[in-house]
């Protein structure tokens, strides 16, 4: 037995000593004070009124540097789990060397809720803020952090500024607080475009292991990224660290982003991160102030459809909610501010008008093929058309509708929801006027389009993740139905809240829901996601004389967008795209 734990002792020191190998890092001069480079100021403050994260208390360090001017706002770092890889040092040597830009430091702590009384334990909120997907810590750090930052002063009296520009802001972190950092990039790369990431924890926790597959699918954002890890790092219920972090360079590499990486042997620590924090802090900020941008993507779903140097245009703002888009035979748009029961043409000039003529609460609308415009009237449950000179008939009593689509048969199908609790209806109008209640069911049916060839239907259920599909029957009745297109649901909502939908002439799927334009291929992928500017999207269509003009409303704002397809006009005749890859 002695022998056994002689052998036993002997072999958790070979371990030992073969681990501590493996962590031994050479030391970068810049983590290594040196006399005559003029040391920054730490600050330090307890942040405790958060209405984001409500009854958290943390603790707040704030790097200021000797050559700081309030003149000028600095550049910005922000490192969750407080100081990390001898940052302050770091920092006084590259600013010193003029290796990186003047760089305000940024420390804080997660949240803890302190427990009422000695017998009970503090609540952690580490996990909470930093392991799931979704912008919540970011806004924290935006909305609040950051603006107490700027409420401190030296001890000489310099007031904090900070600058909000996102090129000149770098985040960070380790473990959970990488996946934290980088998601904060994520959400928010008009705030933070640079994002050092050690032994980061992008697996299935609360989330993110998404990650490598939404990085692939979304256009890319102007975003730089230093990834570090060890082949030791951990392996156990959530996943394998080390196998996800070279995941997550190859989904970047794959999409465009300018990343870089360290790879080692070691376990989940520090050590090697901050060996090589100065590397990374030169490498982030290398050719600063020129901006960081937007890679090209090796997605060819993307590359099908973007034009380089085409983004998002603002077509109107400050509207109540923008609804209810669709586009005449000249490719001229619509849409509905719902609220102020208001309609609004966009020419093909790019000029926008109201029309004198509108259904009140009106929200779905689309055109037939008789050339005129129809929409759903929230407040008086009709189905209402209109001709060329604003000539008003009725064409439906009592359906409390939400969306539509007419088909080049003149057969109408109306969703309408009836709540989120109670079954949806769909509604089919034949072209004399009758009605028939086709399908009963889904959760909230919302957005409504025909396939190019007409032959089926597609519904976005809002309340879920799903958008359904329907063949048509001969007499327009739906049968055959199916989940069909899988949506990405955003981590902070329990449904993706698809709405309005239509389809190029490529058979391609456009919904608009929470994270933004969610592209699908003919048999229900997502290929690609399109983020927008503003609140989350409502509808879409196709505009502007060639149909190759995206129009997307966005709560109280509209954006345009030209792409490499053209859209289908149900109105027209059916088309049959070509076959899907399979």
């Amino acid at each position: 037995m002695k022998k056994l734990l002689l052998f036993v002792c002997m072999l958790q020191t070979v371990v030992l000593y073969a681990q501590a190998s493996v962590e031994n890092y050479p030391v970068d001069s810049a983590s290594v004070e040196h006399a005559g480079v003029p040391k920054g100021e730490m600050l330090k403050f307890t942040f405790d009124t958060s209405k984001i994260f409500p009854g958290t208390t943390r603790t707040c360090w704030v790097y200021v540097p000797a050559q700081y001017k309030p003149s000028s706002p600095a550049c910005v770092y922000v490192n969750q789990d407080g100081i990390q890889w001898k940052a302050p040092t770091v920092f006084d040597n590259l600013i010193n060397n003029k290796e990186i830009p003047i760089t305000i430091g940024v420390f804080v702590t997660p949240g803890v809720v302190k427990a009422p009384n000695a017998n009970a334990l503090d609540r952690y909120n580490r996990s909470y803020e930093y392991d799931g997907l979704g912008d919540n810590y970011v806004r924290f750090i935006l909305e609040e952090l950051l603006p107490a930052v700027e409420k401190q002063k030296t001890s000489d009296g310099r007031q904090i500024h900070l600058s909000v520009n996102g090129n000149d802001r770098a985040i960070g972190g380790s473990s959970s607080g990488a996946i934290c950092a980088f998601n904060a990039a994520w959400e928010r790369p008009n705030a933070f475009s640079r994002v050092f990431s050690c032994i980061g924890t992008y697996v299935g926790l609360r989330g993110a292991d998404r990650f490598k597959e939404l990085i692939r699918r979304y256009e890319p954002k102007p975003i730089r990224v230093f990834l570090q890890d060890g082949s030791n790092d951990l392996n156990i219920y959530a996943g394998d660290w080390w196998m996800t972090n070279q995941t997550m360079e190859r989904a970047l590499t794959f999409a465009g982003y300018e990343v870089n990486h360290t790879w080692g042997e070691g376990a989940h620590s520090g050590n090697q991160g901050t060996a090589i924090f100065p590397d990374a802090m030169r490498w982030l900020w290398k050719d600063w102030p020129a901006p960081v941008k937007e890679g090209r993507s090796k997605n060819q779903f993307l590359n099908d459809l973007l034009i380089p140097g085409e983004d998002w245009e603002l077509v109107g703002d400050k509207y109540g909610f923008t609804e209810g888009t669709a586009t005449n035979a000249q490719g001229e748009a619509f849409y509905q501010d719902i609220p102020a029961s208001k309609t609004y043409k966009v020419g093909l000039d790019g000029k926008l008008t109201t029309l004198p003529v509108y259904a009140k609460k009106a929200s779905g609308t689309a055109f037939g093929p008789d050339g005129k415009r129809y929409v759903v009237a929230g407040e008086t449950k009709q189905i209402i058309s209109y001709d060329d000179a604003g000539k008003e008939t009725v064409i439906a009593d009592s359906i409390n509708g939400n969306d539509l689509v007419v088909a080049n048969n003149g057969n109408i199908y109306v969703t309408a929801p009836e709540g989120v609790q109670n079954p949806s209806k769909i509604w089919l109008i034949k072209p004399g006027g009758e009605k028939t209640i086709v399908d009963l069911g889904l959760k909230f049916a919302n957005g409504i389009a025909l396939t190019p060839d007409q032959t089926q239907v597609y519904i976005t259920e809002s309340a879920t993740h799903w958008v359904w599909i329907y063949d048509i029957l001969p007499d327009g009745k739906l049968t055959n139905k199916q989940k069909y297109g899988w949506l990405e649901v955003p981590d902070n909502e329990e449904n993706a809240w698809p709405d309005g939908l239509r389809c190029d002439t490529a058979g391609r799927t456009y919904v608009a829901t929470r994270i933004g334009i969610q592209i699908l291929d003919q048999t229900g992928r997502v290929n690609a996601v399109l983020p927008v500017p503003g609140r989350q999207s409502s509808n879409v269509c196709f505009g502007g004389a060639n149909l190759d003009v995206l129009y997307v409303t966005c709560w109280d704002k509209v954006f345009r967008r030209r792409l490499k397809t053209k859209g289908v006009n149900t109105f027209e005749k059916p088309i049959k795209p070509a076959a899907p890859h399979l």
